[in-house]
C-alpha cells in the first residue's frame, strides 16, 4: 500500500464530518471535484469503499469508519508536531505531553505544573496537559502515543516504571439537611441507604464504588448521573442525593454551596496517584525534570489522616488489578 497523504486524510475527515463534499470543499477551500478525485485515489490505495452515497449526502462505510479513526489520530499527531515546533521556534527547548486523570487535575496537578514552569531554570520548557480516564492513559502509554501519565495507582501499571504522586480521600458530600450531615466520618455502607449522585460508569471512582457495593451485596441507587465533579456538587446542593467525591475537591467550596463533606472510614477510601512512564532513562530531559519536580512536591505533601492507602493494603504485589 502506498504512503497515506495527510492532506487527503484531512479532506476525508472533513467529508465524513460534514457528510457533504461541497460543504467540505468550502470548509477546506478546495473544489468538490478535486476532493472526489483524491478520495477515489484513497479508496484505491486502501482497497476498500470508504463512503456510501445517500440522497442527503455521504456517510462512511464500516471500512471508512476504520480509516476515519486512524486519520483523526494521524492528523492529531501532525498537529502536535506543528505545535511543538512552533514552541521550539519561539524559544521553548523542551515540550512535555502529560496525560492526567480528572481527579488529579481538579486537585493539585495544575498548581504543581504551574510552579514547575515558573522556576527560572525551566523557562525553556513547555508542558501540555490532557485529561483522560486511567484506562485511557495506560493505553496511550502502552501504545507510545504519550510519554508520561498520572493516574490512580490501582490501574493496570504492570510493565511501567512509577513514582509516587499525591493522595486523596473519598468522602460523602451531603446536603446540610441530610441525615448524615452532622457525622464526622461515616462508612460507605451507611451511604447506601440513601440516593446517590453518580459519575459515568467508566470513571475510577464509580468503578470502585460499584465494586465495593457488590462486595457488601448491595446496590447503589442513583437519582442522577453527571459527568463532572462540579455538576455532582450542584446536584448535592439541590438535595438530589449523596455524592462520593475526593474531599480535596469538595472542601474548598463546601461552605459556599452549603454542603457537608464527611470522609469515609473505609480503608480503600484513601487513594494514591502514580506518575507512570515506560522507562525513566528514555524520557526526554524536560520530562525527567518534570517527573523529579512532581515527585519532590508529592514528598513534601503534609501528612493526612491515618487511613491506609490502597497500595499498602495490597502489599508489595507487582501486578495491579484490572479495573
Amino acid at each position: 500500500m502506498r504512503d497515506l497523504d495527510l492532506t487527503t486524510l484531512r479532506l476525508f475527515a472533513a467529508v465524513c464530518e460534514t457528510q457533504n463534499m461541497a460543504r467540505a470543499g468550502e470548509q477546506e477551500n478546495i473544489v468538490a471535484s478535486a476532493i472526489s478525485k483524491r478520495l477515489a485515489q484513497l479508496e484505491e490505495t486502501v482497497g476498500a469503499t470508504l463512503l456510501e452515497r445517500r440522497r442527503r449526502g455521504v456517510i462512511p462505510t464500516p471500512a471508512g469508519e476504520i480509516v476515519l479513526a486512524h486519520a483523526r489520530a494521524m492528523l492529531a499527531a501532525a498537529d502536535r508536531v506543528a505545535r511543538d515546533m512552533a514552541d521550539y521556534g519561539s524559544g521553548i527547548r523542551g515540550q512535555v505531553r502529560l496525560l492526567a486523570t480528572v481527579s488529579s487535575m481538579a486537585e493539585s496537578l495544575a498548581d504543581d505544573v504551574a510552579a514547575f514552569l515558573q522556576a527560572p531554570e525551566h523557562r525553556d520548557v513547555g508542558v501540555s496537559i490532557e485529561e483522560g480516564l486511567s484506562t485511557e492513559i495506560v493505553r496511550s502509554l502502552r501504545e507510545g502515543s504519550a510519554p508520561l501519565g498520572i493516574c490512580w495507582d490501582a490501574a493496570d501499571l504492570e510493565g511501567f516504571e512509577t513514582r509516587p504522586y499525591r493522595s486523596d480521600h473519598l468522602a460523602a458530600v451531603v446536603h446540610a439537611s441530610h441525615a448524615l450531615a452532622d457525622e464526622a466520618t461515616c462508612d460507605f455502607e451507611e451511604t447506601l441507604a440513601f440516593a446517590h449522585v453518580g459519575m459515568p460508569a467508566q470513571t475510577a471512582v464509580q468503578t470502585m464504588l460499584v465494586r465495593h457495593a457488590a462486595i457488601l451485596n448491595r446496590k447503589i441507587v442513583h437519582r442522577a448521573v453527571v459527568s463532572t465533579f462540579d455538576a455532582a456538587l450542584r446536584c448535592v446542593r439541590a438535595n438530589l442525593g449523596i455524592a462520593i467525591l475526593p474531599a480535596e475537591i469538595a472542601r474548598p467550596i463546601a461552605t459556599a454551596l452549603d454542603v457537608r463533606v464527611i470522609p469515609l472510614r473505609d480503608p480503600w477510601a484513601r487513594r494514591r496517584f502514580a506518575i507512570c512512564f515506560r522507562k525513566f532513562s528514555l524520557l526526554s530531559p524536560a520530562a525527567q525534570l518534570l517527573v523529579a519536580h512532581l515527585e519532590r512536591t508529592a514528598a513534601a505533601e503534609p501528612a493526612k489522616d491515618a487511613v491506609p492507602s490502597v497500595a499498602k493494603q495490597r502489599g508489595s504485589v507487582k501486578k495491579r488489578p484490572r479495573l
